[in-house]
C-alpha cells in the first residue's frame, strides 16, 4: 500500500505544527483574559478554561478560526461546531446563540475571529484569480469550512504583527486580503461573494438584513423592508430565510430579545422596562417569547445565569467584535 503522506506538500505537513504555534501566540497575548480586542483590525483573541454556558450574541460577518477546544453556534435550531479542523463563516449580522463545549485548564479553548470587511471582499472579487463557485440558492450567511495549512499559516502572522505595532498599518491589510482570498477561493466562499456583489439578491436582501438590525425596536412593515430591498414580498421572504434561517418577523423578536436579555443582565433593568425599551409594547407577550426563546421566564432566567454554581457565560454582547 503506498503511503499517502509523501504526496503532502511542505505546507499540509505542517498543519498540526501550525495548530500549536496559533494557539501558542493566541495565549501570549490573552494571557489570563477572556477576550482580547487587538491592535490589528477586526482582530479578537479569545481563552476560555471550561465550558461555558450558552448565551446570545450577534456575530458579525467574520472568519472564527480555532486553535484549541470547540465552540459551538446555534442559528435557528441548526447547530455549528467549529474547532481546530473547522472554521466558521458568517457572511451577514445573525442572531446566534454560542458556548464554548470543550475547554479547560490545562488545555483552553483558543480562538482568532476576524472582521471581514464587504469592500475588502468587493474589491478582492475583481481579481480574475478569484473564480466564480457554485452555490445553491438555500443556502444560509453562516457555515464551516476546512481550516487549511495555509490559512492556518497566514492567520499565525497576522496574530504575530502584534509583537511589531509599527507594522500594523501596512502588513495588516496585505495579511487579511490573504486570509480572504482563502476563503474566496474555496466552495464556503461563494455565499461571502453573492453578499458581497452588488444587485446580486443575497447583497439586497442583505440591505434589509442591516435595516432590521440597525432599527429592531421600531415597528416592522415587511412590505417597507421588501421597498428598501428593491424585491417584491415573497420574494424577499424567501431570501431572507435562505440566509438568516428566519422569517424578517423572526430575526427582528430574536434581535429584541437578545438585547433585552443584556439590558437585564448587564444594566439591572426589570423585565417590563427592558421590554419597553426594545420594542415591545406588551409585557405578556415579551414574557411568552422570552421563555420559548431561553427557556424560562425573564427574570427566573437572570437569577440562573446570576447563580454561582452557574457555568461562566461565554459573552454577553450584540457584537462579536
Amino acid at each position: 500500500m503506498k503511503n499517502s503522506s509523501k504526496y503532502l506538500t511542505p505546507t499540509q505537513h505542517r498543519a498540526p505544527e501550525l495548530l500549536k504555534e496559533l494557539a501558542t501566540k493566541i495565549a501570549f497575548f490573552v494571557g489570563s483574559q477572556e477576550r482580547l480586542i487587538t491592535s490589528v483590525p477586526g482582530l479578537l483573541l479569545s481563552r476560555r478554561t471550561a465550558p461555558t454556558a450558552p448565551a446570545s450574541a450577534t456575530y458579525e460577518p467574520s472568519l472564527a478560526v480555532v486553535a484549541q477546544g470547540r465552540k459551538r453556534a446555534n442559528l435557528a435550531g441548526t447547530n455549528f461546531i467549529f474547532d481546530q479542523s473547522r472554521y466558521l463563516l458568517t457572511s451577514l449580522d445573525l442572531p446566534v446563540i454560542c458556548n464554548v463545549i470543550e475547554a479547560s485548564e490545562q488545555v483552553p479553548y483558543l480562538s482568532f475571529v476576524l472582521k471581514l470587511e464587504m469592500p475588502l471582499i468587493r474589491e478582492l472579487l475583481t481579481r480574475e484569480e478569484i473564480q466564480e463557485s457554485d452555490l445553491g440558492a438555500d443556502k444560509p450567511a453562516m457555515a464551516l469550512g476546512k481550516t487549511t495549512p495555509e490559512l492556518l499559516d497566514a492567520s499565525c502572522r497576522l496574530v504575530d504583527l502584534l509583537h511589531t505595532p509599527q507594522d500594523i498599518p501596512f502588513l495588516s491589510s496585505l495579511i487579511q486580503r490573504e486570509i480572504i482570498y482563502r476563503i474566496l477561493r474555496g466552495p464556503e466562499g461563494a455565499r461571502l461573494r453573492a453578499i458581497a456583489t452588488l444587485g446580486d439578491q443575497s447583497h439586497r436582501t442583505a440591505k434589509a438584513i442591516a435595516w432590521v438590525k440597525a432599527n429592531f425596536a421600531k415597528p416592522l412593515r415587511v412590505e417597507d423592508l421588501a421597498d428598501i430591498a428593491g424585491m417584491g414580498v415573497s420574494t424577499l421572504h424567501h431570501h431572507f430565510r435562505a440566509l438568516t434561517a428566519m422569517s424578517p418577523l423572526q430575526y427582528q423578536k430574536q434581535l429584541r430579545l437578545q438585547a433585552a436579555r443584556e439590558r437585564m443582565l448587564v444594566d439591572g433593568l426589570d423585565a417590563a422596562s427592558a421590554a419597553f425599551e426594545v420594542g415591545y409594547e406588551s409585557a405578556t407577550q415579551f414574557n411568552r417569547e422570552y421563555s420559548r426563546l431561553f427557556g424560562q421566564p425573564p427574570m427566573r432566567d437572570i437569577r440562573t445565569l446570576r447563580s454561582p454554581t452557574s457555568p461562566p457565560l461565554e459573552a454577553f454582547s450584540n457584537r462579536i467584535l
